[in-house]
């Protein structure tokens, strides 16, 4: 187990070393620093709260709360309503994937989302010593800032006291967020005519995310991300391939609840605007902090669609990638490459097209036999390098790497070292490049060499 230790012997300090919590530390940073001041709201589903992690998960957004990050805290009840109807002998009702809602079923939810409530507000308020809440003050609000209207009757089916959202208070939630404290919503709102009735937890956490301008919304499920064909998890996702995705799941009896409901959630909030939604674990301790604080995440993003198109390139693109390279090679700061080498190379470039416009450009050189590859011929055109698509484009390539479960990605640079380690990389030489690299080094160039571990 990693440790950090500073024994004090009459004045004299043991030596300290560096160990995986101060590299993690530091790791954390510069993400604690983007993320204060912004808005997050986190879905924990009635799953999540009946685990056993539930408790951790509560500490993980009380300090989130502690470093400056606004966070609205929406929680559901499906399963713990299920079962109090289970004992009481009512048998839940649904019509379209909805509750039915009628008197006697809304007794017992309104019991259950109010006791639930009042068991997350204790949790929010525990200061015990030797916790992660230990020193903790931090104020829980609940209020009024959500009117409801009923569902109506759908194919002759009434909802009786089933609901929607209809307004949301985003100036009162401002105020509370804005005076450091978390707001705490729960599936019952009210109505204009004085009545009550139920939602859905993904219901109210999108249409307050939307309204507060949130910068993330935040879900959990068992499975922790959406799976891939290959069975690893998707780290981002577009709102129209989670689109497609998530009609598949609903034709799979057996497919998570809480993944579909993030899924529905998520995509209506990033086509209203909201950036990212982040997919984690709930049975996995820390995967909340995991996504938030380090550099690749754990769980699934869905973010916002965008003019620009990250793919593949084809052969159509050599015309484009050729007109962006060019400059950089007459000035030195790319290897010269030839329209014939690029056409049978095409396959390694990932591109960035906006408007038909190749706007950005890298590849991926693979070596098998030292199971490594090579970032290269990283370009971006000169009006668009204000937003950082060079690091969009060292994602994609890493990611491309890890699907081909490569060791180590390595880059050669004549200007850019510095770019090179802010993204993580390491000074390296020339011994430690592949073989077949070795013999290809140019020595007049004295490019230097930076390697990161995948």
């Amino acid at each position: 187990m990693s440790y950090i230790a500073m024994v004090l012997l009459e004045g004299s300090p043991l030596p300290v070393r560096t160990t995986e919590l101060v590299s993690g530390f530091r790791q954390s940073a510069p993400y604690v620093n983007a993320h204060r001041g912004k808005t997050f709201v986190v879905m924990l589903g009635g799953e999540a709260i009946s685990q056993s992690g539930f408790r951790s998960i509560i500490n993980d957004v009380a300090l989130l709360n502690s470093l400056g990050i606004k966070v609205v805290l929406v929680y559901g009840a499906r399963p713990q309503i299920n079962a109090a109807l289970q004992q009481a002998g009512l048998e839940p009702t649904y019509h379209n994937r909805v509750r039915v809602t009628d008197d006697d079923s809304f007794k017992l939810i309104k019991q259950v989302a109010g006791a639930l409530q009042l068991d997350i507000t204790a949790r929010l308020s525990m200061s015990l010593s030797n916790t992660p809440m230990q020193g903790a003050q931090i104020n829980v609000v609940s209020g009024n800032f959500v009117i409801a209207q009923p569902l109506g009757v759908d194919e002759g089916i009434d909802y009786h006291h089933s609901g929607r959202v209809r307004r949301i208070d985003a100036a009162g939630i401002r105020r509370q967020l804005d005076n450091n404290g978390i707001v705490l919503m729960g599936p019952i709102a009210a109505s204009v005519t004085g009545e009550s009735f139920n939602l859905t937890a993904e219901d109210i956490a999108t249409q307050v995310a939307v309204k507060l301008k949130a910068d993330k919304m935040i879900g959990f499920s068992e499975i922790g991300g959406i799976i891939g064909e290959n069975g690893d998890i998707i780290a981002e996702l577009m709102p129209n391939a989670a689109e497609k995705i998530m009609l598949q799941l609903e034709q799979q009896p057996d497919a998570c609840p809480g993944t579909q409901a993030f899924l529905h959630a998520a995509i209506t909030a990033c086509r209203a605007g909201v950036p990212r939604c982040h997919l984690v674990s709930y049975d996995e301790d820390g995967a909340l902090l995991q996504e938030l604080f380090s550099r690749d995440g754990i769980g699934t993003q869905i973010v916002t669609e965008s003019a620009e198109k990250l793919r593949q390139a084809t052969i159509s693109d050599i015309g484009g990638i050729l007109d962006l390279i060019r400059p950089l090679e007459q000035q030195g700061l790319l290897v010269r490459r030839s329209r014939e080498q690029l056409e049978m190379e095409i396959s390694q470039f990932t591109l960035i097209e906006r408007d038909g416009l190749v706007i950005g450009c890298a590849a991926l050189y693979p070596f098998p036999d030292d199971n490594v590859g090579e970032f290269a011929c990283l370009a971006v055109h000169p009006d668009y390098r204000d937003a950082d698509r060079g690091s969009i484009l060292l994602k994609a390539v890493i990611q491309q790497a890890r699907q081909h479960k490569y060791s180590k990605l390595f880059a050669l640079t004549t200007r850019s070292i510095h770019w090179f380690l802010e993204q993580g990389f390491e000074l390296l030489t020339v011994d430690d490049l592949p073989a077949q690299k070795k013999q290809l080094y140019n020595y007049q160039r004295r490019s230097k060499i930076l390697a990161i571990t995948l």
